[in-house]
C-alpha cells in the first residue's frame, strides 16, 4: 500500500479532516493522529516527509494545554503548524502567546514579508485568507522570522533553516484564496513530497492486500445499498470474486422498490448476493413502539438477528467485511490500518459468541469524496454513488410515531414522487440531503365534492457541507406547487404537504 508521507496532529480543529483531504487531493497520502503522539512513535513512520499540526479551540497557554512533545521538533522532519499549531510551535520554541485585544474571526487579507519563503511561492501579496483565532503571538521565537502579517495579527512565521513553518491563517479552506497553493509548496517545495496517492493505485494495491489476507476463506458481508458498503463490496468481488458472501436484509423500510433494484444493480458484478426479505419481523416487532429511540433499538435488534441467522448458514467463512471509512476511524480515535479478530461487528451489531471473524475492512483509509472516486473508478453506477444520505433505521424515523406497513408504504410513495421530480428537474445534486416524513396526524380537506381525512406529510431538503449545520433548500415554489399536486393526486392517503424551512441548528436534518 501506499505510505505515510504526511501525519497531521489533531488538535480538534473542525478544519482537520478538511486538511487532510487536501494534502489527498494533491496526490499525497496524509494521515490524522492523536496529538498525544511522541517522537519515537513520529520514527516508526518509514516514508515520512512533513508533519502538521492542526488548529484547535484552547489555548497553549492554559494550564490544560495539550501535550507536545517537543522532540519532535529536533527530528529533522519539517513541520507545519496551521491556527493553534503556528501558536503552539511559537510558544514551545521560545515565544510568546496570548489573548488577542483585536481578535480576527473571517476574512482577512495577509500581507507577505518574505517573498523568498518557500511557504509563499508563486502566491499573490494582499491575498485573501480566513482566521479564526482568539489568542496572537506577542513574542516570536527565536530562529524566526515574520513570514507574513494581517491588519491585526502576526499571520505567518518561518525558520527556513530547520523548515519550520505557521500560519494563523486556515489554508484548507476555500476562502483562503491561495491556501491550497501553500499546502501544495509545503508538500512539494518544502518536504519533497511524491505524488504516489491516486485511487487507481489504491484500488491495486488494494486488491493484492485483500488477495493475500483472504487467501482461499470466504467472507461476508451485510450490504446496505448505501455508498460505502457498496464499494466495499465491489472492491472485495474484483479481488476475491464468489468468495465474497453478501447478505441483502429489507426491512420494509426501505425506498420504493429498494430490493429489486439493488439486485439489478449488482447483477452485472456476479457477485453473491442473498435477499432476505424480513419486512413481517421488523413490522411486528414496532407494533406499538412510538418513542424514536426505542424504534433504533428495536429495529437494530431484529437486524442482528437476521444477519446473525442467516451469517450462521454460510460455511467456511472467516472473515467479516465492513465498509468503515476514514472519518469513522477519526472520529473513533482508532489508530493503525490492521485487520483485527473481533467477536462483534460495529455495524451490524453483536454476532453469536460462538462466530470468530477476522475484520477485514478495505476502505477505511478513505474520506467519502475518496470512496466515491473509487466507486467511479470500479464502475459503479452513479445511482447508487451519488445518493443521498438513508438513515440506518431507514423509514423508521421518518414516520413520526408508530410504524406500520400501510405508513410505510405510502411513505415511499411520497418520497418517491419527491426524488424523482429533484431528479427530473436537474435538482437532485444540488441538494445535500433530500426526503419526505409522515406525521402522526391528519387533516381535514375536500377533494371533489367528497371530505377527506388523511395523513400530512413533511418535505424536506437541505444544503450542508459537513451535515454539522444545513440550511433549508430553497426549492423554486412552482417545483414545490407541482410536487405537492402529484402526490396529493397520486398517494391514497395523503391530502396534505408542507415544506420543512428549519435550518440546522435549532433543529436536526432528520425528524427523529
Amino acid at each position: 500500500m501506499v505510505k505515510t508521507q504526511i501525519i497531521i496532529l489533531d488538535y480538534g480543529s473542525q478544519y482537520t479532516q478538511l486538511l487532510a483531504r487536501r494534502v489527498r487531493d494533491l496526490n499525497v497520502y496524509a494521515e490524522v493522529v492523536n496529538y498525544q503522539i511522541t517522537a519515537e512513535k513520529v520514527k516508526e513512520y518509514k516514508n515520512l516527509k512533513g508533519i502538521i499540526l492542526s488548529g484547535g479551540p484552547a489555548s497553549v497557554y492554559s494550564y490544560d494545554a495539550y501535550k507536545f512533545d517537543d522532540e519532535i521538533f529536533n527530528l529533522n522532519i519539517p513541520v507545519l503548524g496551521v491556527c493553534y499549531g503556528m501558536q503552539l510551535i511559537a510558544q514551545k520554541l521560545g515565544g510568546k502567546v496570548e489573548l488577542a485585544k483585536k481578535q480576527e474571526f473571517g476574512k482577512s487579507i495577509l500581507s507577505i514579508e518574505d517573498n523568498e519563503s518557500l511557504l509563499f511561492k508563486d502566491i499573490d501579496d494582499n491575498s485573501q485568507v480566513w482566521m479564526s483565532h482568539a489568542d496572537h503571538i506577542i513574542k516570536m521565537p527565536p530562529d524566526f522570522c515574520i513570514a507574513a502579517k494581517s491588519d491585526n495579527s502576526i499571520a505567518a512565521i518561518s525558520n527556513e533553516k530547520n523548515k519550520i513553518y505557521g500560519i494563523q491563517f486556515h489554508a484548507e479552506v476555500t476562502h483562503s484564496i491561495h491556501g491550497l497553493k501553500l499546502i501544495e509548496n509545503f508538500l512539494y517545495n518544502i518536504c519533497k513530497c511524491e505524488k504516489d496517492w491516486t485511487m487507481a493505485q489504491f484500488i491495486n494495491d488494494s486488491i493484492n492486500e485483500i488477495k493475500n489476507k483472504v487467501k482461499n476463506e470466504n467472507v461476508i458481508l451485510g450490504l446496505s445499498g448505501g455508498v460505502d458498503s457498496s464499494v466495499c463490496a465491489v472492491l472485495l468481488s474484483k479481488a476475491i470474486g464468489k468468495q465474497l458472501n453478501c447478505i441483502f436484509v429489507d426491512t420494509g423500510l426501505l425506498r420504493k422498490d429498494e430490493a429489486k433494484k439493488i439486485m439489478q444493480n449488482y447483477s452485472e458484478f456476479d457477485m453473491n448476493i442473498k435477499l432476505v426479505d424480513a419486512s413481517d419481523k421488523f413490522f411486528t416487532a414496532l407494533k406499538g413502539v412510538s418513542d424514536p429511540e426505542e424504534k433504533r433499538k428495536v429495529i437494530g435488534k431484529v437486524f442482528i438477528d437476521v444477519f446473525n441467522e442467516e451469517a450462521l448458514k454460510l460455511k467456511n467463512a472467516s472473515f467479516l467485511a465492513q465498509g468503515t471509512i476514514y472519518p469513522d476511524v477519526i472520529e473513533s480515535s482508532s489508530e493503525g490500518h490492521s485487520s483485527k479478530t473481533i467477536k462483534s461487528h460495529h455495524n451490524v451489531g453483536g454476532l453469536p459468541k460462538e462466530m470468530n471473524f477476522s475484520l477485514i475492512e478495505p476502505i477505511r483509509s478513505l474520506f467519502k469524496d475518496e470512496v466515491r472516486r473509487v466507486g467511479k473508478e470500479l464502475g459503479i453506477k452513479d445511482f447508487i454513488l451519488n445518493r443521498h444520505p438513508f438513515p440506518g433505521p431507514g423509514l423508521g424515523i421518518r414516520i413520526i410515531g408508530e410504524v406500520s406497513r400501510e405508513k410505510a408504504d405510502i411513505l415511499k410513495e411520497v418520497d418517491d414522487i419527491f426524488i424523482n421530480k429533484l431528479i427530473e428537474k436537474k435538482l437532485y445534486n444540488k441538494v445535500s440531503q433530500a426526503f419526505a416524513t409522515l406525521l402522526p396526524v391528519k387533516t381535514v380537506g375536500v377533494m371533489g365534492d367528497n371530505r377527506t381525512y388523511e395523513y400530512l406529510v413533511a418535505l424536506r431538503s437541505v444544503d450542508t457541507i459537513d451535515f454539522m449545520t444545513a440550511v433549508a433548500s430553497e426549492l423554486p415554489w412552482d417545483f414545490l406547487s407541482n410536487v405537492t399536486n402529484e402526490i396529493i393526486n397520486s398517494v391514497k392517503g395523503v391530502n396534505r404537504v408542507v415544506y420543512d424551512i428549519t435550518s440546522k441548528p435549532p433543529g436536526t436534518i432528520e425528524w427523529e
